[in-house]
Parts: C-alpha cells; sequence; structure tokens
C-alpha cells in the first residue's frame, strides 16, 4: 500500500535504496547490511509516534510537546508540508516547547526513544527497521503528500506500536496512511476540528471513521500515556492468543454482530477477529473478553462500532500497478472474442469505498477503445461489499486530491472531473458501475461472468469459507472467465478449475470444468441451513465430538428421549447420515471406515446392514414416518444374528428437527438359522432370492436418485433463471434509483451551494451595508441618493441640516421639498448629470450662512449602469472662515507694508512678489501695481536676479530660524542707477508655524 519510493538523490550522503527492478549502484549499501551493522537496534520495541500537520499545525505541536513529558519512552516524528527551497527553523522552534532533543532528520539515521525528528524541506521520509530514510520527490511540488507517506511505512515498520496523530492542516494528507496505521493494529488521533485553525485534515481524517480519540491538541499527551503505559490491555500479536480466548465469548460477539447488522463474521479467521476486537477492547480500556461481551450488550453503538473495525478496507486506484497492466494486457483478448453487441460482465466483491471497482472500469474502456470502432461492447461491472457506508462512498464517486499520487494525468484529466472537493469520477465511468451491498458469505453470487476480481479479501477469511467460494466462482464465471485474485492468495486444491495466467499477479482464466454440485452444495446460501444442520462451533475438538456435546442441553434431550422410548443402542443421524449423538455400544453394528476418519452410519455400517439402513433411511426421510425393518440379518463370528432396524424420526423439540434415531435391536434368532454357517450348506436359491432382492432394491434406489436428481437440476436451471431475471430486473430498477438518486443528489447539492452561496452573499452585503451606513455617518458627510427619475432612495442623518427629510419621504420626488441652500438650480443640476454623467459641483450657502460643497454624481451600478444620481454636502464653513480670515490678515499685512517708510518686500515659496512698500517703488522707480506678482528676479529689469541673494532666501525659507542681515549686494537698476544695498532678511511665521512667505528689506549704502 505505500507508494514506491524513489531513488535517493546522488549527493545525498548515507544509505540509498535501489528501487525495484534496477541493479545497485557502486557504493551503495543494502539495507539489509546497515541493518546488520546495528543488531540491538532492530529488536527494541517502543511506541514510535508521527504527528502530522500543514497550515496552522505549530500551535498544536506547541500545545501537544508542552505537555509530554521528556522521559515518555516514545520516539516522536514531526512531518509538514514544507516549502522546497527554504531552509526550515521548524526543528528550532520545536526545541522551545520540549525539554527533548529536537533535531532535523537525516538519511540513515537511527530512531531513538525521547527523541524528536523534523523531516526537512523537499525531501520524503520513510522508515525501515527503525531507520529513517530520506528520498527525492517524485511528485510535483502541488501533489506530494508526505504524511501519507510516511504513515503508511510507519504502519508496515511498526504495526502495532505505530501511532499517528492529525493536527491542523488544509486538504487530505494523512487520510490514507492512518488507514494502514489502523489496518496494522496501530492507534489514531486526530485533533480536535474545532480547536484547529484549519479543520480541513482533522475532519477528513474523522470521515473515515476509523480514529480512536479526537481531543485538543493539549490533551492529546495525556491519553497517549495513558495508551502506551497499560500494555496488558494493548493489541497482543501472538497467534497462540486465539486458542487462549473463551469460544463461547467469541461466539456472543458474532451472535450479538448478526443481531444487529445481519453479517457473520464466524468464517473469519479467528486471529484478525481476535486483533480487531483486541483494539476496541483497548480503546475502551477492557481487559476481559466476557466484560466487552456485556459492554457490547449495553452499548448498541459499539457493536456498530466493532462492526466497521472488521471491515476495514485499505485500498487505492490501480493498487499494484503492474498487475492491472497485466490483467489490461489479458482482457483485450477476451474483450475481441466477445461477440459484437454483448455485454461484458466484471464482478469485483469486497469493492470497499469503489476505488478497484473504478480502475477495473478505467481499464476495461481504456481497452475497449484500443477496439475497432464496429465491435461495440456493453460494459456493467457489479461492485459489492458488506459495508452499506462504503458503498454509499462509493456511488457518489468523489474522492480526495491526494488520488494524484496513484492515477496518472492522462487518466485524470479523462476519467475525473476536477472539483473544489477533490475529483469526482465522470458518468461515464459511474454509469458501468453498479454499486450493490452484498455478502459473500451468505448471498447469491452473479453468474455469466468475464471477469471476477477478489483481491486482499480471502486472506481475511477462514480456509473453509475459502474452499467453498473457489467453486461458486468457477460457477459464476463464463468459459473462458478471468479471475484476478491478490498477491497474498491462492487456489491451493482447486488447480483443476482455473488455468493460471501469471503467476506472480494471480490471474487466472476458467477450465472447461463442469462445476461440481457436491462443491457448490457445500456453500451457506442461507444462514437458516447452517444453524438447522450444524453443531455449535466448539474451538476444542471436532463438531461430532461427543465430549463437546456431552454437557449440552442437546444431549440431555437426546438422553431423555431414549430413556423414554428405548434402551437397544441407537445413534442420532441428519438426513446425510452423520452421526450427531451415539447411544450404547454399536460396535456390533457400526465399525470405522478405512481411509480418513468419517462419522457417516452409511459408510460405517456393516455389509449385511448397508442397504436395508439405507432403504429405511431414506424412506423416512422421504415419507417423514418411521420405518422398521424385522428380520434384518446380520452375520457374527458366532453365527448369525436377527435384527430389528428402526428408524424414527425426531421431532422432539427445535434443536432435534430434522434428525433421524436408528436404533438396532436384536431379535430372538432360531438355533438352525444361527448355526446355519457351520451345520448347514448354502442354499443357493435362498442367495439368488437375496441378490435379486439387493439388486431390485439398489435399481429402485438408482432410478429414484436419477429422477430426483434430474428434477432438481431442472427446478435448479428454472430457478436459476428467474433468479438471474429477478436479479437483472432488480438491477435495472437499481441502477435507475441510483441515477435518480445521483440525480436528486447533484441537484440537492447544486442546491445546497447556490443556498451557500446566497447566504454567504446577503452576510456580505449585510456587512457591508452595515460598514457603509458607519461610515457615512462617521464622515457627517448629507448624501442623498435619488433614482432616474430623481425620487429619494435613501439618505444620511446629516441631510436634516439642510433638507428637512424624514424616514417615511422615502418613495417621494426631491423636487417637494425646500431646502436652505441658496442655490435655485438644483433640479437643473440633477437633470444635467443624468442627461450627460457630468459631475456637477459648486459651493453654496445657506440661508443661516452656512457653507457647502455641493458635488452631484452620476449612481454607477457594478455592471456600470446608470441608476440615478447621488448628492453629496460636505461642510466647508470652517474653511470659508478660515479663508476670510486669511484674506484679512493678508490685506492687513499688505497695508502696513505698503505704509512703511522702509523699503520693503513680500516674497512667497517661488519668490514672486507679495507686497511692495511704496519707498521700495519710490527707490527704484518701479511701478507698484505691474510689480505685484512678478518674480524677483523679473524684477526691474531683472537687477535681482544674482544666484548668491536667491540661494540666500532659499535657505531662510527652508529655515526660518536663520534669518540674515547685512548681506552685500551691487547691481546697477534701470531706475536708480548702480548701487550699494545691504539686505537683510526673514521668513514669515504665524503662532511658530511657517507661512512660505518672506520678507526683504533693503538699506542703501552711502546714501
Amino acid at each position: 500500500m505505500n507508494p514506491t519510493p524513489s531513488a535517493s538523490a546522488p549527493d545525498e550522503p548515507g544509505i540509498h535504496i535501489t528501487p525495484p527492478g534496477e541493479m545497485p549502484r557502486d557504493g551503495d549499501e543494502p539495507i539489509a547490511g546497515a541493518l546488520a551493522r546495528h543488531p540491538e537496534h532492530v529488536t527494541e520495541k517502543f511506541p514510535l509516534v508521527a504527528l502530522g500537520g500543514s497550515a496552522g499545525s505549530l500551535a498544536a505541536f506547541e500545545g501537544f510537546f508542552r505537555a509530554m513529558p521528556a522521559d515518555s519512552g516514545m520516539a516522536f516524528m514531526v512531518v509538514t508540508h514544507l516549502l522546497p527551497d527554504q531552509p526550515s527553523e521548524l526543528a528550532q522552534v520545536l526545541q522551545h516547547f520540549t525539554k527533548m532533543p529536537v533535531c532535523e532528520a537525516s538519511d540513515g539515521q537511527r530512531v531513538r526513544p525521547n527523541q524528536v525528528y523534523v523531516i526537512p524541506p523537499g525531501r520524503d521520509m520513510s522508515i525501515l527497521h527503525g531507520m529513517l530514510l530520506l528520498f527525492a520527490p517524485t511528485q510535483p511540488a502541488g501533489h506530494r503528500l508526505p504524511i501519507d507517506f510516511f504513515f503508511q511505512s510507519l504502519a508496515k515498520d511498526a504495526r502495532d506500536r505505530a501511532v499517528c496523530i492529525i493536527c491542523s492542516g488544509l486538504g487530505s494528507d494523512g487520510t490514507l496512511g492512518l488507514k494502514m496505521v489502523m489496518e496494522n493494529f496501530g492507534m489514531v488521533m486526530v485533533q480536535a476540528p474545532e480547536t484547529a485553525e484549519f479543520d480541513s485534515m482533522p475532519r477528513s481524517a474523522l470521515a473515515t471513521e476509523f480514529v480512536d480519540f479526537v481531543l485538543p491538541a493539549e490533551q492529546l499527551p495525556a491519553k497517549l500515556l495513558d495508551y502506551v503505559r497499560h500494555p496488558d490491555t494493548r493489541p497482543r500479536r501472538e497467534e497462540a492468543d486465539a486458542s487462549t480466548r473463551p469460544a463461547h465469548a467469541l461466539q456472543k460477539i458474532f451472535h450479538l454482530i448478526r443481531a444487529k447488522t445481519g453479517h457473520d463474521f464466524s468464517f473469519y479467521k479467528r486471529n484478525t477477529v481476535f486483533r480487531r476486537i483486541d483494539r476496541r477492547m483497548n480503546s475502551h480500556q477492557i481487559r476481559e473478553f466476557t466484560q466487552y461481551v456485556r459492554y457490547l450488550q449495553e452499548n448498541p453503538a459499539e457493536v456498530d462500532a466493532l462492526f466497521k473495525e472488521l471491515l476495514i478496507g485499505v485500498t487505492k486506484f490501480f493498487r499494484d500497478r503492474e498487475a492491472f497492466e497485466q490483467l489490461k494486457a489479458r482482457l483485450l483478448p477476451l474483450l475481441r472474442a466477445k461477440p459484437v453487441d454483448s455485454t461484458v460482465r466484471v464482478w469485483a466483491p469486497g469493492c470497499s469505498t469503489g476505488e478497484e471497482a473504478y480502475s477495473l472500469a478505467i481499464t476495461l474502456l481504456e481497452n475497449l477503445g484500443e477496439m475497432t470502432p464496429t465491435s461495440y461492447l456493453k460494459l456493467q461491472i457489479f461492485a459489492t461489499d458488506i459495508n452499506p457506508d462504503a458503498i454509499d462512498f462509493a456511488r457518489v464517486g468523489l474522492y480526495p486530491e491526494n488520488v494524484t499520487a496513484d492515477v496518472s494525468p492522462e487518466r485524470l484529466r479523462r476519467f475525473f472531473t476536477k472539483t473544489e472537493d477533490g475529483y469526482r469520477i465522470k458518468k461515464e465511468v459511474r454509469d458501468v458501475v453498479v454499486f450493490a451491498v452484498h455478502d459473500l458469505n451468505k448471498d447469491a453470487p452473479f453468474t455469466k461472468l468475464d471477469l471476477l476480481v477478489c483481491r486482499n479479501l480471502l486472506i481475511y477469511l477462514s480456509a473453509e469459507l475459502q474452499k467453498n467460494l473457489i467453486p461458486i466462482f468457477h460457477y459464476a464465471l463464463n468459459a473462458g472467465g478471468l479471475l484476478f485474485l491478490g498477491p497474498s492468495e491462492n487456489l491451493a486444491g482447486f488447480q483443476d478449475l482455473f488455468m493460471p495466467l501469471d503467476v506472480k499477479w494471480k490471474i487466472s482464466r476458467r477450465s472447461d470444468v463442469p462445476s461440481s454440485l457436491t462443491r457448490l452444495a457445500n456453500f451457506p446460501f442461507a444462514l437458516a441451513r447452517q444453524h438447522a444442520q450444524a453443531a455449535p462451533v466448539s474451538t476444542t475438538g471436532p463438531m461430532t465430538s461427543n465430549n463437546a456435546r456431552k454437557e449440552a442441553p442437546f444431549a440431555a434431550l437426546v438422553q431423555r428421549v431414549l430413556l423414554r422410548q428405548y434402551t437397544p443402542p441407537a445413534v442420532v443421524i441428519n438426513p446425510k447420515g452423520e452421526i450427531l449423538y451415539v447411544n450404547g455400544r454399536t460396535g456390533r453394528y457400526l465399525e470405522p471406515a478405512p481411509g480418513l476418519g468419517a462419522m457417516n452410519v452409511f459408510d460405517m455400517a456393516r455389509e449385511e446392514l448397508n442397504y436395508e439402513l439405507s432403504e429405511a433411511v431414506h424412506r423416512a426421510v422421504a415419507t417423514r414416518q418411521d420405518v422398521v425393518a424385522e428380520g434384518v440379518k446380520l452375520r457374527l463370528d458366532a453365527g448369525v444374528q436377527l435384527l430389528r432396524l428402526t428408524v424414527k424420526v425426531l421431532e422432539e423439540g427445535e434443536p432435534l428437527a430434522g434428525l433421524l434415531l436408528v436404533v438396532f435391536e436384536e431379535q430372538p434368532t432360531p438355533r438352525r438359522l444361527r448355526l446355519g454357517k457351520a451345520t448347514l450348506a448354502p442354499d443357493h436359491d435362498a442367495q439368488v432370492q437375496t441378490l435379486e432382492k439387493e439388486l431390485h432394491y439398489t435399481k429402485h434406489r438408482l432410478q429414484t436418485t436419477i429422477e430426483e436428481m434430474e428434477s432438481s437440476v431442472e427446478e435448479l436451471k428454472s430457478t436459476n433463471e428467474e433468479l438471474q431475471s429477478a436479479n437483472e430486473e432488480l438491477q435495472s430498477t437499481n441502477e435507475e434509483a441510483m441515477t435518480n438518486k445521483e440525480e436528486m443528489q447533484s441537484l440537492n447539492e447544486e442546491l445546497m451551494t447556490l443556498n451557500l452561496q446566497y447566504l454567504t452573499k446577503t452576510e456580505e452585503l449585510s456587512q457591508a451595508a452595515n460598514d457603509m451606513k458607519n461610515l457615512l455617518d462617521a464622515t457627517e458627510i448629507a448624501t442623498i441618493f435619488l433614482d432616474n427619475d430623481m425620487v429619494i432612495k435613501r439618505f444620511t442623518p446629516a441631510v436634516h441640516r439642510i433638507v428637512n427629510l424624514l424616514p417615511s419621504d422615502v418613495g417621494r420626488p426631491i423636487l417637494h421639498f425646500a431646502t436652505t441652500l441658496r442655490h435655485e438650480n438644483l433640479a437643473q443640476d440633477v437633470r444635467q448629470v443624468l442627461n450627460k454623467l457630468v459631475t456637477v459641483e459648486a459651493n453654496i450657502q445657506t440661508t443661516q450662512g452656512q457653507w457647502y460643497v455641493m458635488r452631484i454624481l452620476p449612481y454607477r451600478t457594478l455592471d456600470n449602469y446608470i441608476s440615478g444620481a447621488v448628492i453629496t454636502f460636505t461642510d466647508i464653513t470652517a474653511l470659508k472662515i478660515l479663508e476670510a480670515q486669511l484674506q484679512e490678515s493678508a490685506r492687513f499685512a499688505e497695508s502696513i507694508a505698503e505704509t512703511l517708510r522702509e523699503p520693503l518686500l513680500v516674497l512667497d515659496a517661488g519668490q514672486r512678489v507679495l507686497a511692495i512698500s511704496e519707498a521700495f517703488a519710490t527707490l527704484f522707480g518701479l511701478d507698484r501695481a505691474r510689480s505685484l506678482g512678478q518674480l524677483l528676479r523679473e524684477l526691474d529689469g531683472g537687477a535681482w536676479q544674482q544666484p548668491a541673494l536667491r540661494e540666500r532666501l532659499e535657505t531662510t525659507l527652508r529655515h526660518p530660524d536663520q534669518p540674515f542681515a547685512d548681506f552685500p549686494y551691487t547691481a546697477t537698476f534701470p531706475g536708480a542707477g548702480p548701487r550699494t544695498l545691504r539686505l537683510f532678511g526673514r521668513a514669515i511665521t504665524s503662532g511658530g508655524a511657517r507661512t512660505g512667505r518672506l520678507l526683504l528689506g533693503v538699506e542703501v549704502v552711502g546714501a
């Protein structure tokens, strides 16, 4: 089940693994040799705990390791999704949470208890005999499943010592691996999804129903320590354990499961069943089988849990890829030999969640695609399992994204559809697969098959049931049909029924040997038949053992009947002649048959009694009446003895129903007859009469048997045809029902998706409306929303200061309301915006003296459709007051500057003249009105454009605290001639803040 690891990169140090089919490289050290160097480590047994997570898992790791003591005796491996091209600091971060040593795993590193190992970035990690091995990833970055990869190797290496923990993360990585851990009797723990930052991985793990404990991360260590410190409740792997379990307790468990689910597990391998039961007992801290039986009786839900535990199905797409390639090659000749328009019938029992069934469908569809278009064939695959939940999952055909590790990109494109939840099998594939609940142990098989695929199911069944199933498989297949088994299964004892085609991958062809009715009759098609004729199962001896029945109610009831009616030797048999109980000394009449031991009265009867006994039993079974044979001669050593042979039909109580009592009663024998062997010569006529009587009886029995056999065969054929017809009708009905169900389910999913989308949109719109309301209220901007007819749709509370609107006014035209604005053209402005799609903006004063910036814009929807207009009023009263104050201050400053008797200039930040004193204009012969607004460098014919002066003025503007004085300046002025001046300058500030203006004063030297 573990993905085949690729070879390590050439530059990786340590141990290299040679991929299958390749020769070892020079310098590679075999794993066996590496392990042989440290044999003491191979035998160490301590729990191995693997923690898997991705996004948000760091918080879970912190909670887990802070609660885990440093001396737990366990080794911890942390596997996360890391960026392959960036170094990881995860080991250093985890070291802050625990006293145990934390290191980044290296290739070939031996795992030790009480240590933490972190997967390095850009590597897949596995474990073999306690040694960590690193591999170069073979999957693209977006399709890698490092957690599944490690969990699967851990399950195979540690088995019942493996513990896997799924923490916070996105996707479904780890789901397949935890199934492998469960399959190998390890333990599975999951962080409670409600405590995870990202619950995708925990919920995907819980969906498998194979999880032992679900707890917050900080509570997992306590449960883990309790699990490790109670080894007496841990699953035990010794094979001998099966003989120490009380058989009656196991039978009770089987009975409870059958009563609850209708399925009988008594034919499953005992060791496998015991291990599954041990796992459930361990999870509830129950030590004794009898206690667990009581727990099952008191908790019906535990019966379902045990049933699912026994049905753990670890499967995947194209399991053993080479096997499917071989099957594909073997199928092509079979398909080409099929008549045109015929149906290819396939049965896949034990299909689990459907991966193998869909793999078969894909393989067959690819084969059909390679054939000529004229050879059209229909395809019908029956996929069955006894787990109804697995069947329901398979019918949906939706699998997580980790299938990309098993399915090629070409097959993904052709047979799968990518969805938000993973990959869904396309309808063309789902239509050819019919899923049904079917118990291979008791239900009638599907027949007329071209292919029967039963992989890795027989290994869980007892040898007795396997011997009954193989002839059924032979009977179900058409001549030349293929049987595809798992690599660990074989056809031992039935080589005459199948001809092997591929020994390695267990692909066989049905031989043209007629099906044996004896073999088919052994199959338990109905549980009632088993329980009516078979004795209770005992693990201490054969079913026919007298010791096993001596103290049972069955034996007591038989003895009471015998004591009431008979005293001579007798035996109790079933219609087949199998002896179930012996009373008295029957050695004079019965003796062991040669060959293998058997307890059949027909085989053990002495030769003289054989045909008389057979005739009497046959008549008793046919007529259901007592039969008595008088004067039966029995030849003994002492002479001839006459017997009365009585066959009685038993009807006393249900346990005896259908059984027969055979009584051997000696009769008085005349001395002449008793001694006839020694004194009288044989009477030739008497011998001939005896032989004729026996021949007549034999002919009669043979004729009766032939007629019954022919009648039975005809009835079986008729019944089989009726069952096949009914089965096909039911399958057709089932297909239609499944199709309708799938369509309804698909429609329901679409409706649920739409409903969820609408709910999400509603929440988003509600949130957006709340945000918009709070935004508009916070800005205190008066806003009115109008439609194309200038009808009010909505407004903000701040509008009350301009238009007296009430909530009930929504839906009325804006023209119906008077405003406080000194603006008469509001309606015309709105119409202009609606007609020309332009923006209108104006500063408007109200009758109360307030000022607003009115902006009218078109109302555009998300699809750029004009659906009205929006009017906003922004209060700028304070700005208007400040503007007036600044204008007044400027006029005041200018008037001061103009009236001063000193030559002065007021410049702005661009050295443009803002004010000029009368003295300055007179000194240099300038026109004051024309000089205002000119640049200083252009003033007076360019006499003020010296770079030193301009640089000095800029410095003073940047640094208001650095005025200058006595700055020498010499120039020739057109209106004043050559002059030598001293200049002083200062930046004008207001309340310590810059105003961006300069004051430039002039003093004439030598005037």
